[in-house]
């Protein structure tokens, strides 16, 4: 199934680790996609290192600029959700909010939380 036809069934791409070394600017216009994520190595540091809080901002608003949701991988702290989220980040993820579980567990999970996920 190609990137158009995953599209049309109302799903949404992404692309993953931005900023990596396999993650390249040059897919931006060569796919229909819908979220830039933010890898989470800028994210870890986003209080003690500046240049990474630089390269968020620059992410968000490369996205916003597209048209695109920014996503933040490896949130791991609430000081970093509220940064995050006065930055303009759209969507975060990571440990503050759930750490992996079994999917028969997700149900439970979801229903106690849904305020945060919406």
């Amino acid at each position: 199934m190609g990137c158009l036809a995953i599209q049309k069934e109302r799903l949404s791409l992404s692309i993953d680790d931005l900023g990596t070394g396999y993650s390249s600017l040059n897919y931006l216009s060569r796919f229909p996609i819908d979220k830039l994520k933010i890898t989470r190595s800028f994210i870890q540091n986003i209080h003690a290192a500046p240049e990474n809080l630089a390269v968020t901002n620059a992410i968000i608003g490369l996205g916003h600029t597209l048209g695109l949701k920014v996503v933040a991988e490896g949130v791991e702290h609430e000081t970093d959700a509220l940064m995050l989220q006065d930055v303009g980040c759209d969507e975060l993820q990571g440990f503050h909010f759930a750490r992996p579980m079994p999917a028969e567990q997700f149900a439970d999970w979801l229903a106690t939380h849904r305020a945060m996920v919406a």
